[in-house]
């Protein structure tokens, strides 16, 4: 665990280590500047049996809870760390990281209750170490779950000095007779979008390409396009877009199941958009028997997604089965469950539109998946 007492003491081992590109001074000053972060996001883990400092992290299950559930995770941010890098700005990307993990495992109904990180770093800078673990700290903050612990590594020689990567790990926690499978899931069921705020933490690969090769900066302006999503970075160029963080929707999607729970109407599925987009995603909310058909023209567009599309040519089926096309979780609700599921989101600040329906498999055929004119 990342921790002060495991930094290694002063003398001839750490001159040596220092001599091979590891500076371990720089790793202190930077677990003491994280410590910090971690505090003011109010994102420790409070309830760790010992406190930090271990070689692990001991937690007692939540007590009163009859059959409980863990639910895990692992996933990181992908190229987006290059983003963040060529503009300088380490304090968002930790964000992405709790989403792309905590929204696993609220899938299955699973409240994110711990979470771990890997910080891997060419060279360690305390600052910017500390500001992506402050953006982590923050994200796990809003998304309820406590960072319990994490690494710090510093690979000299192995990646450029000002080059970093993200891991994260998310435990979740639910009761047995609340887990969902999408075994609950029924032909004529709606399904729900919840609007992304941009491109997430996918598909980056094909954004840097194409960014490359049609000559766009990332100072670029960025023009608005009408019904896009309000960005948290205020995003007025590419670039800012590109960075937007990954709404941490699990919050949210935790209030839609205990309202629904509460009215007797049944959530049957849950669905992370995320890397395959829709046409890959969608299906694993609903029972193998069961497909998506979807209409398109229902929701709006991100103007930074809209703008890659054109620039590398992409279809609109194609933008949607490589980025969430707008849409970053989707909920198949009983038709009843509609209008309560709408007007809990607006009133959490959160767009959402019924994006589809489901249908027997063999009306959307082998893919389980079909777009139409809504």
């Amino acid at each position: 665990m990342r921790d002060p007492a495991t930094i290694e003491p002063e003398g001839p081992a750490r001159a040596a280590y220092a001599a091979a590109g590891v500076d371990v001074a720089a790793g202190d000053r930077a677990v003491e500047l994280m410590r910090g972060r971690i505090a003011a996001a109010g994102a420790g883990g409070a309830d760790l049996l010992g406190g930090l400092g271990g070689f692990g992290a001991a937690l007692e299950l939540p007590p009163g809870m009859r059959r409980p559930v863990l639910v895990s995770a692992t996933d990181g941010v992908g190229t987006k760390t290059e983003i963040a890098r060529a503009l300088g700005r380490f304090d968002t990307i930790g964000r992405d990281l709790v989403a792309m993990c905590a929204d696993d495992v609220v899938c299955h109904g699973a409240r994110p209750w711990l979470f771990l990180d890997y910080v891997a770093v060419g060279r360690v800078e305390p600052e910017r170490v500390a500001q992506l673990v402050g953006g982590i700290a923050e994200g796990c903050a809003t998304a309820g779950a406590m960072l319990v612990g994490g690494e710090t590594a510093e690979h000299p020689g192995v990646m450029e000095p000002d080059a970093f990567d993200l891991a994260g790990f998310c435990v979740g926690i639910v009761e047995r007779d609340e887990l969902i499978d999408g075994s609950a899931t029924r032909a004529g069921d709606a399904i729900i979008g919840i609007a992304s705020s941009g491109l997430h933490a996918n598909g980056y690969s094909l954004v840097r390409a194409t960014l490359r090769e049609t000559g766009t900066a990332l100072d670029e302006p960025l023009e608005a396009a009408p019904g896009g999503a309000a960005t948290t970075l205020g995003a007025t160029t590419v670039g800012e877009a590109l960075l937007e963080p990954t709404t941490i929707h699990a919050p949210d999607v935790l209030a839609v199941r205990d309202e629904l729970a509460a009215r007797g109407l049944r959530l049957g599925g849950i669905a992370h958009i995320t890397g395959g987009g829709l046409p890959s995603n969608l299906p694993r909310a609903l029972t193998p028997d069961l497909g998506a058909v979807v209409y398109p023209d229902r929701w709006p567009i991100p103007p930074v997604m809209a703008l890659i599309a054109r620039r590398a040519e992409m279809s609109g089926p194609e933008l949607r089965a490589t980025f969430n096309g707008g849409i970053g979780m989707a909920l198949v609700v009983e038709p009843a469950a509609t209008s309560v599921v709408l007007e809990l989101l607006a009133s959490r600040g959160q767009a959402s539109w019924v994006i589809g329906q489901v249908v027997p498999v063999g009306v959307t055929g082998p893919s389980r998946y079909r777009e139409e004119a809504g």
